[in-house]
């Protein structure tokens, strides 16, 4: 029992944290979450399979 409420009050605390986040950004979006703006991810500069924008094409680099 001790473990269901630990593990309940930490997913809690990470829903607060990501509420809190989305409340302090502009217009509530996350910033780079494109994989295209990813080098790591993206090596070849190839489209977003996702959005299909070119990672010259987003607003946040």
């Amino acid at each position: 029992m001790k473990l269901i409420l630990i593990t309940i009050g930490m997913l809690a605390l990470a829903f607060a944290a990501i509420a809190i986040k989305l409340w302090a950004k502009k217009d509530g979006k996350f910033a780079g979450t494109c994989a295209s703006q990813n080098p790591h991810l993206n090596k070849t500069g190839e489209t977003c399979s996702y959005c299909g924008k070119l990672p010259e094409n987003c607003e946040n680099k």
